[in-house]
């Protein structure tokens, strides 16, 4: 299915780049070429995710009238964003794995931080560890938390544990031992005790992967690596095949979850920096597209696939990291323990299931109807109705225009699924209930909105409203109006808007040394090595990435007041050898502080825990979107579409290739491009700016603080907290 944009390159000898995002339901890919950028999807196939990146690759190809092979030939850069990681940890098919731990410490993973999500409720039991029990072994040994050892490693008992695993076909080792932060010897030492008796199975170790002070969060996020290592390596092995098979001789990169991408070998390496990485390049667009406009440098970038809506924030032209993500429910889940892009996701895509409850209420996913069956109207064995579907019925999808006509779409069989699975038990017509799926699936999404906003302090009616995913624009004005933000921002390439971030990122490694001090007694000496240290492994990160870009090196201190259980990110604006960079320190720490939690204590003590280094290096592109034009046609046609509140209604529809620069178009109205469909209420204006992006004006209303009423009923019960998933198919 392609929909390109009618400017092509500037022929084959040009050098192209490539990014590819595999959703739930489809694959999309960003072709940068010369001054050009084309767009294009092919439907994902999740028994070969592969097969699905291939089907777009082909389509770019015959749209610049050259052979698979021929066009791949001139691929400089192919970067990719998956969801393979995550939907195996969800789906419980990740590899084999045992955990290694201190004897008399084997229930880090069952114990983890004592957290609860509802403190009083005793009814239920401890979730299920990461790894189970019966694959967590203890290893005699000790070392204490200023490095001694206390019990020597013993070698003996060790080699029998590993007889064990091989006996019960372990697939791969995660190793966490206690304070291996400190001394890592004994984990170094296992190690190299694996590859000597269990050949060929890989393993983490906890202080190489993740330095982190917190046992849990390193164990975890061994875990969670290890699981992943043979998963992964064997995906982007035979995806790297496959490509070289059919011409690729350029660069594989991978999406990372922190924001920047990594070669391919780097991420089989240490695969947990895959999970959530797609989601991570939305931001990155959209901080993009709100500054082209000059409209704001605060944004909310919400990214509507065909499974998930993802949502995150664009603060003062940065984009916010958090290390509390959680792989399901916060606590009862499965931490990663890693900075990633503050992302939120909550199952309420355009393939999201409508569904009536045993009590006669209304919900909109997390279940999706995904790539396979599809929605109804996609007559592919579908039979459950869908967001996508109540907007066939409401006439905001044009059934023959689809996909840019490429895919046609049954109305018929979409409105008599909305009219007996929704419409008869609710008693309302088919209009009534596809308005009422689409109320309930935009509730959801206000209050993924709400997490990263309101409850945290952020103003929505002072962000700018980025709109992307295929399905954006259906509800774009109706979230904005809720929320009050002033302008809703739908990219020209919006409807890939995760793929087109990967283009706009660069080659990214972070790395950490625990490092425990107080402001009072602080080791100059000591916090100067390690920085230097950091610098050092950035630096050869640098030359080994053969960008010819001077690298970037940023560094962080993680630090607290003294007696806090958490600590918070820092920038150093300068080193920590001498007593001025201290004081430096104290003061930002202060200030950020007062900035989170409205609060600061100049005479406590600052103690700092870890210290990190982040290093990024340019890859270049940053083509802008080439504007696409077609002819104008005369008078835009029209179509009747249904609207809450205003019924159904004569609305004009405009193609978007065909609006110039400063149209301006009054809803209602329906503004339909070979992407993506955006739907303009009564009341609503938009404009399409010089950068080619539709800009609109969703006439404010005063953001209600309530839910859907209680006959269409709240599906808000079930969106999870901070950093959560609830589904398997919420990740697309």
């Amino acid at each position: 299915m392609p929909m390109p944009t009618p400017t092509r390159g500037n022929g084959p000898s040009s050098p192209v780049r490539l990014a590819a995002d595999t959703g739930g339901t489809f694959t999309d890919l960003v072709v940068e070429q010369a001054d050009a950028v084309r767009l294009y999807k092919a439907s994902t196939t999740p028994h070969d995710p592969a097969e699905g990146i291939l089907d777009a690759i082909a389509l770019a190809a015959a749209d610049a009238g050259r052979s698979t092979e021929s066009f791949l030939a001139d691929v400089e850069v192919f970067i990719h964003g998956t969801t393979r990681a995550i939907n195996a940890i969800l789906t419980n098919t990740t590899a084999r794995t045992a955990l290694l731990a201190t004897r008399g410490h084997p229930d880090m993973l069952l114990l983890r931080e004592g957290g609860r999500t509802d403190a009083f409720n005793w009814s239920y039991g401890y979730p299920d560890p990461y790894i189970p029990r019966a694959l967590t072994f203890e290893i005699d040994e000790r070392i204490g938390s200023q490095g001694e050892v206390v019990h020597p490693l013993q070698e003996g008992s060790t080699v029998e544990v590993l007889a064990r695993m091989a006996e019960l076909e372990v697939e791969s080792v995660a190793v966490c031992l206690l304070w291996s932060i400190a001394n890592p010897a004994h984990e170094l030492a296992l190690g190299e005790l694996i590859e000597r008796h269990l050949p060929g199975v890989p393993f983490t170790l906890s202080h190489a992967l993740n330095p982190t002070l917190r046992e849990y969060r390193r164990a975890s996020c061994a875990a969670i690596d290890a699981s992943l290592k043979p998963l992964m390596t064997v995906y982007l092995r035979g995806l790297e095949d496959r490509l070289r098979a059919s011409g690729f001789a350029g660069r594989l990169l991978m999406v990372t979850s922190s924001g920047g991408v990594v070669d391919a070998a780097d991420m089989a390496a240490a695969p947990i920096h895959s999970v959530n990485s797609g989601p991570a390049m939305a931001p990155i667009a959209g901080r993009y597209y709100a500054a082209l406009d000059g409209l704001s440098e605060d944004a909310v970038v919400a990214d509507t696939g065909g499974t998930s809506y993802d949502v995150a924030l664009v603060r003062r032209g940065r984009i916010p990291v958090t290390r509390e993500t959680w792989l399901g429910l916060e606590y009862e889940g499965h931490i990663t323990g890693f900075p990633a892009v503050d992302v939120r996701s909550v199952g309420a895509g355009g393939g999201s299931i409508a569904w009536i409850d045993s009590g006669g209420l209304l919900h909109v996913g997390p279940q999706s109807a995904s790539a396979d069956p599809g929605p109804v109207c996609y007559s592919r064995g579908g039979t459950e109705p869908t967001v996508t579907d109540a907007a066939v019925v409401l006439g905001y999808i044009d059934p023959d225009y689809f996909l840019g006509g490429k895919m046609a779409l049954d109305a018929a069989a979409s409105e008599r699924a909305v009219a007996e699975r929704v419409g008869a038990p609710l008693g309302l017509d088919a209009n009534e209930a596809a308005a009422a799926i689409m109320a309930v699936a935009t509730e959801r999404m206000i209050q993924s909105i709400e997490e990263i906003t309101v409850n945290q302090g952020v103003d929505p009616r002072t962000a700018v409203l980025i709109g992307g995913g295929g399905a954006a624009g259906l509800n774009a004005v109706a979230i904005a109006r809720r929320l009050g933000s002033p302008r809703v921002v739908i990219p020209q390439a919006g409807a890939v808007l995760s793929a087109r971030g990967a283009l706009m990122s660069d080659l990214m490694s972070e790395y950490a040394t625990a490092f425990f001090a107080g402001s009072d007694a602080f080791d100059h000496a000591r916090a100067g090595e390690i920085l230097e240290e950091l610098r050092g492994r950035c630096l050869r990160f640098a030359e080994r990435s053969r960008v010819k870009a001077e690298p970037q090196i940023d560094y962080v201190a993680e630090a607290r007041y003294r007696h806090q259980v958490w600590q918070i990110d820092v920038p150093l604006h300068a080193g920590l050898d001498a007593p001025e960079g201290l004081g430096r320190l104290i003061e930002d720490f202060h200030s950020v502080h007062e900035e989170i939690y409205a609060v600061r204590d100049e005479r406590a003590v600052i103690e700092v825990v870890n210290l990190r280094a982040r290093v990024t290096c340019p890859l270049g592109g940053g083509v802008a979107d080439t504007i696409a034009l077609e002819p104008a046609g005369s008078e835009p046609a029209a179509r009747t579409a249904y609207f809450s509140g205003a019924g159904a209604v004569e609305a004009a529809i405009w193609r978007l290739e065909a609006m110039r620069p400063g149209t301006l178009v009054e809803g209602p109205a329906i503004v339909e491009s070979s992407f993506t469909t955006i739907v303009l209420n009564p009341g609503a204006s938009a404009e399409r700016s010089a950068s080619g992006s539709l800009v609109i004006t969703p006439q404010i209303e005063a953001p209600a603080r309530g839910r859907a009423h209680a006959r269409v009923g709240s599906s808000g019960t079930d969106v999870p907290p901070s950093g959560a998933v609830d589904s398997p198919e919420a990740v697309a």
